[in-house]
This record gives C-alpha cells, sequence and structure tokens, in this order.
C-alpha cells in the first residue's frame, strides 16, 4: 500500500512540476513544434483547459495554473488520505 502512495505523490509532484515548467515558458519564445515542447503541452493541457474555460485571461494574465495547483493539491490529499 505504501508502494501506491508513493506512486500517487510521485505522479502528482510531476503534474504540478510540468504545470510550473509551462508557466516559466509562458515568459520567454519558445518554439511551440519543438518535441519536449508539444509534450509539456500535451501532459498539462487537459488539467488547464477546464481552468481555463472557468476562469478566462484577465489582461492578458491566465490564472488557471494558480487554480490547477490548488484543485491538484485538494486531489492528492482526498485521494492519499482515502488510502490511509
Amino acid at each position: 500500500m505504501i508502494y501506491l502512495y508513493n506512486l500517487i505523490n510521485i505522479l502528482f509532484t510531476v503534474l504540478e512540476f510540468a504545470i510550473f515548467i509551462r508557466v516559466l515558458l509562458s515568459w520567454v519564445r519558445v518554439d511551440p513544434y519543438n518535441p519536449l515542447v508539444r509534450i509539456l503541452y500535451q501532459i498539462t493541457e487537459p488539467i488547464l483547459a477546464p481552468f481555463r474555460r472557468l476562469i478566462p485571461p484577465a489582461s492578458g494574465l491566465d490564472f488557471s495554473p494558480i487554480v490547477a495547483f490548488f484543485a491538484l493539491e485538494v486531489l492528492r490529499r482526498v485521494i492519499l488520505g482515502l488510502l490511509f
């Protein structure tokens, strides 16, 4: 059971890290056809898109990653709490 706990914890950490990297990349000009950038977008877009529909960008600022971080942390705690 501890392995499942650690696996879920690592998956959520990787997702949060990927979102953080995507936020950092949004501040610089990157090639959207770069394979690493495309993989990063494929991983993070399914998580960010629903939040982006709920909270549209304001003044050019996208607040969906902040909401996604909060939602992922709540979901992590609920899932891990159910395991133990």
